[in-house]
């Protein structure tokens, strides 16, 4: 059966290696509060869709980020591949190259190793790949934030000029727009996840869904709001939708 790919790089909390860190156990547990996509494992499934999930959290390994600091623009504030300073601009941890090397080893290659792996595996069977970037974000910015306006959407779609077709992209418009949910293109935060080595290959298409953590979280906590459920049904009504009404046509 022909399936969806869902990347989800940021719902993980754990940290396999504390090496490096100076930060105080209640900053780096409040950072992880703030930065994790809390539950996106759980709020993008379905039955037809294969998950790949980063196993660690983003700020002990930023998969989404490029490995080489002078090709990632965040890593200029501590948010590159390896998270170097807190929201705050306080530093979190020292990185040497022995350790950034073996992140990237033993963490960083692995994940992408599996995310192609998914990928290749459509391109085999189907000809056709077609990845959901799964993430959610804060009602209101970080203090790193490219884009610091306010008030942000509900819903953000992610998308790229070559990977995401017109059509994937004003359907997924339409599905959120057409049940009243505030939606911006590449807003707060734009692009989305493709390999590197899929980059000039048109059969893998990718488009990014953020979700407003206001949409299913007590403010300013982790905890599960009285809509979560709602919400976790609308996303896999989204991914039914791109599955029945594009992937396979």
């Amino acid at each position: 059966m022909q399936k969806l790919v869902l990347h989800i790089p940021h719902s993980s909390t754990g940290i396999p290696i504390n090496d490096g860190y100076i930060a105080s156990k209640g900053d780096v547990d409040k950072e992880i509060l703030k930065l994790t996509d809390w539950y996106t494992d759980d709020l993008f499934q379905h039955a037809k869709a294969i998950p790949v999930i980063a196993p660690f959290s983003r700020i002990f390994c930023d998969v989404e980020r490029y490995p080489d600091d002078s090709d990632e623009v965040m890593a200029k504030v501590g948010m590159g591949m390896v998270y170097e300073r807190l929201d705050s601009g306080k530093p979190l941890r020292v990185i040497n190259e022995t350790l950034r090397q073996e992140i990237y080893n033993r963490f960083y290659k692995v994940h992408h190793r599996h995310l192609s792996s998914a990928i290749e595996e459509q391109l085999k069977d189907y000809g056709k790949c077609v990845i959901i970037d799964c993430h959610s974000f804060l009602n209101n910015p970080f203090k790193r934030d490219l884009d610091q306006k306010t008030p942000r959407p509900q819903i953000d779609i992610g998308t790229d000029n070559f990977h995401t077709s017109k059509k994937l992209c004003e359907r997924s418009l339409k599905f959120f727009q057409s049940r009243w949910f505030s939606c911006e293109l590449n807003r707060p935060y734009s692009g989305c996840m493709v390999p590197h080595e899929y980059s000039t290959n048109k059969r893998v298409e990718s488009i990014m869904i953020e979700v407003n953590r206001d949409l299913y979280l007590e403010k300013g906590t982790n905890t599960k709001s009285k809509d979560y459920d709602s919400t976790k049904k609308l996303l896999n009504e989204f991914l039914e939708e791109i599955w029945s009404n594009y992937l396979i046509l």
